[in-house]
């Protein structure tokens, strides 16, 4: 492969593309949704005298599904805050131990937690919310969703660190 040769990990297919795309278009509903229902309520409760319960309510589900959401499926791994002022003077066939060490951990919390909180959001679906009535096992489900977009991008993250050009996941010039 040439430098002007772009590489098959950098650019991404149609078919992810797309389904970045509604990942995001997913985040900006919730967020509109949140943010109406939040001018919906000062605009009531300030204006009108006349608070309104449901948007309290719809505010917190939006934020919890804009966070997991978002996390699970839009964030990508190099956005995330991290604190690597070691891991950043170390070299890099340490740096991918660390890194493989680190994901290894990561993977097997998530894949260890999945069971388990799924079987508390299907027990959560005996319960409503107090003002809309929605079965909170479907308002918490997109913390499964979050939990499996964490799985496939950590597995991800594990074969390419286990692969030839792993130091590129490592923030380290090919040699």
């Amino acid at each position: 492969m040439t430098a002007d040769t772009p590489s098959r990990l950098s650019e991404p297919a149609p078919r992810k593309q797309i389904l970045s795309l509604l990942s995001q278009a997913v985040g900006a509903v919730a967020f509109v949704v949140m943010f109406c229902a939040f001018i919906l309520q000062v605009v009531s409760r300030y204006l009108f005298n006349a608070p309104l319960g449901w948007t309290s309510e719809v505010c917190v589900i939006a934020y919890l599904w804009i966070a997991f959401w978002g996390g699970g499926l839009m964030l990508r791994r190099q956005d995330q805050v991290r604190f690597d002022l070691l891991y950043q003077r170390m070299a890099p066939q340490r740096r991918r131990i660390m890194a493989l060490m680190g994901s290894t951990v990561l993977l097997g919390i998530y894949a260890w937690s999945f069971l388990p909180n799924a079987d508390f959001i299907k027990f959560m679906g005996q319960d409503r919310t107090w003002v809309l009535e929605l079965r909170f096992d479907l308002v918490f489900s997109v913390f499964l969703i979050f939990l499996v977009g964490m799985i496939v991008q950590t597995l991800r993250h594990i074969l390419r660190l286990s692969g030839n050009h792993w130091r590129r996941s490592v923030g380290s010039p090919e040699p």
